[in-house]
């Protein structure tokens, strides 16, 4: 008798392998192409001239900086809120898990205005802390506030789905062998999330490096304060110097390259830690 073969319900190897490539050249690969040409029109020392001028240089810092503290930000209260979802109930629960997804469909520019106008001394966000003489807008706190509004759904929505994996049992034995709250969290239910937190924290990183429309307007823009990366690559647009704009985003892509192989090896060295084989 003879073995009835697997029905596949896409189509074969070749033609999706085929499909997968052509859409990956032609969304990804072609685009990040164009800027390595447009960025070839320059010397390699005007190239090295370009990207290291004090202002750009300065914007990268402003953007580095804030969206490191923004990520770590998110990686806490990303975490707590993603806890208080899964693992309680209470009135409002559904309408709240959808709210933590508003930022993803929300246009930034509209987030940017948003937040612009609750954080200046005359929001109800800024007189508020006017008052203890912390001012919130036009400053680097106020795009760090903005990137943490765009960046928490990151790690909400990838811690989430393995605190709902977790077995209670796991914790319930570690009680009756007489741990802590404190030390369940950090022996028992820390190591099993670390993976999917850091893949919320990296992702949350990068997002924040090429975030523009929510931090332009409570930025100010002030050139060696407030001035990000993304900033400058549309001003050298608007002077219709594309390749010094290329040039300047070409780094913003290395530096996304290198976040991103950093978080592979991150997430599988805890990965392995987790399973015992490393």
């Amino acid at each position: 008798m003879k073995k009835s073969k697997n029905k596949r319900v896409i189509p074969g190897f070749g033609l999706s392998f085929g499909i997968t490539i052509t859409m990956l050249g032609l969304i990804v690969i072609i685009p990040l192409c164009s800027l390595v040409i447009f960025s070839a029109k320059l010397s390699p020392s005007e190239f090295i001239q370009t990207i290291t001028r004090p202002r750009v240089l300065s914007s990268y810092a402003v953007s580095f900086f804030t969206a490191f503290a923004a990520a770590a930000i998110d990686a806490v209260m990303g975490m707590i809120i993603a806890w208080v979802l899964v693992r309680y109930d209470f009135p409002g629960k559904a309408i709240m898990d959808g709210i933590i997804e508003l930022p993803f469909a929300l246009p930034t520019a509209v987030a940017g205005i948003a937040l612009t106008h609750l954080t200046t001394t005359e929001g109800w966000v800024g007189a508020f802390f006017q008052k203890f003489g912390i001012k919130i807008a036009y400053t680097r706190l106020g795009i760090i506030v903005a990137l943490v509004f765009i960046g928490i759904p990151f790690v909400v929505r990838a811690v989430q789905p393995v605190l709902e994996k977790i077995d209670i049992q796991y914790e319930e034995a570690a009680n009756i062998l007489g741990a802590n709250s404190r030390q369940t969290m950090f022996r028992v239910i820390l190591p099993e999330i670390l993976p999917s937190l850091i893949a919320g924290f990296t992702m949350s990183f990068a997002r924040g490096l090429g975030e523009y429309g929510s931090v332009v307007f409570i930025a100010g823009n002030t050139p060696y304060e407030t001035e990000i990366a993304p900033l400058m690559i549309m001003s050298k647009l608007q002077e219709f110097d594309y390749a010094s704009a290329t040039s300047i985003a070409l780094v913003m892509l290395a530096a996304a390259f290198v976040i991103l192989f950093i978080n592979a090896w991150l997430q599988s060295r805890a990965s392995k830690i987790v399973s015992g084989i490393a």
